[in-house]
């Protein structure tokens, strides 16, 4: 991982999601219940403000109510988005369907291979919550406008 990119994500403070693509996300992770749902998303950021404008709903290919993995040719096409537009990956999101938001240790293995910031969505508190890794976990404020 390049040290200089994850000193730059260390810095944020807080993710803003539209209302509507708070319900997007949600419904997707009810719909792929009793498996974890996944989704890129995609933004820009200012200064220790990150908006989310685009949201990519990707598929698990694990089917797992406790691990998620996206295709390589999802991931593809998410790196195309990327080069396509103005906007940047900026955020991974998935669910837990049967625990809190929290990472959990898998999570935070693949935090450390992707630094951006990792939305979970708790299937029994239907809380949204966000985090990055700097050392340790370090918490997000979610802002829904």
């Amino acid at each position: 991982m390049d040290g200089r990119h994850r000193r730059s994500r260390i810095r944020l403070q807080k993710i803003i999601l539209t209302k509507d693509q708070k319900e997007i996300l949600s419904n997707h992770a009810e719909q792929e219940n009793p498996n974890e749902s996944c989704a890129i998303l995609f933004g820009k950021e200012s200064g220790e403000t990150t908006f989310v404008e685009k949201i990519f709903l990707t598929e698990n290919i694990e089917n797992s109510p406790a691990n998620f993995t996206i295709s390589a040719e999802q991931r593809l096409e998410a790196d195309k988005i990327e080069r396509e537009s103005d906007l940047k990956i900026i955020g991974i999101f998935h669910s837990h369907p049967n625990s809190e938001a929290y990472p959990s240790n898998t999570d935070k293995k693949f935090m450390e291979l992707n630094p951006e910031i990792w939305i979970i969505f708790s299937g029994i508190s239907k809380d949204f919550k966000a985090y990055i890794l700097d050392n340790d976990i370090k918490v997000i404020s979610i802002e829904i406008k």
